[in-house]
């Protein structure tokens, strides 16, 4: 487990704590089982990377969409359908041959809920929020194993609950010939964060 990835209680705690929650609300009127249930539905089927994924895919293949979405993200992404709570003011930025982007929240977890679904824990840890703005390139390597050429500046996009950032990856050598959906598949959520590359053809 990675430094960043450690969570300040474990996954069997956090797990009983939202069911306790989940319970009491319930039991207090607050929130239904048929709620609960659709909210479930939500992120599991219809937000999430995958979402994300369809609009890399489809920025890689479309020029025009790609300046759309590099422009408002928010409005680009609604083109396809996606948008929604913690999407409303999203921010793409564009890893180039010289540049590569990371972001973080450095307050708490601010993140695109629909296009990267619900924040992964290490994102949500202190260890990660303050290391990767001092020493990026490191944490990068140390806690995910993702090595950035010393030739590729490192640009770390804070994220806050007005502006909520994320990254389009650069399209992997070999892939003229896939479709969307092949495309997609290579594009993964940590990619889209800036913590880990896309896939290849080859591992897809």
């Amino acid at each position: 487990m990675a430094p960043t990835d450690t969570p300040l209680r474990t996954q069997e705690e956090i797990a009983a704590r939202v069911k306790a929650l989940e319970a009491l609300m319930i039991e207090k009127g607050i929130m239904t089982v048929e709620a609960v249930d659709r909210l479930a539905e939500i992120y599991e089927n219809e937000v999430g990377p995958q979402l994300g994924a369809q609009v890399v895919a489809r920025a890689w293949t479309d020029p025009e969409f790609k300046g759309r979405l590099l422009a408002n993200a928010t409005e680009a992404c609604a083109e396809l359908g996606i948008g929604g709570l913690q999407g409303e003011d999203m921010i793409v930025v564009e890893n180039t041959d010289t540049v590569h982007n990371t972001i973080v929240c450095t307050l708490c977890s601010c993140y695109p809920w629909p296009v990267l679904g619900l924040p992964p824990n290490w994102y949500k840890a202190p260890a990660y929020r303050a290391r990767i703005v001092r020493e990026p390139r490191k944490v990068l390597a140390e806690d995910f194993g993702f090595t950035v050429p010393d030739s590729v500046e490192i640009r770390v996009w804070d994220s806050s609950a007005e502006l909520r950032y994320w990254v389009l990856p650069q399209r992997p050598a070999g892939t003229e010939d896939l479709g969307p959906f092949e495309l997609a598949a290579l594009v993964t959520r940590d990619s889209m964060i800036g913590v880990g590359p896309v896939g290849t053809p080859a591992s897809a």
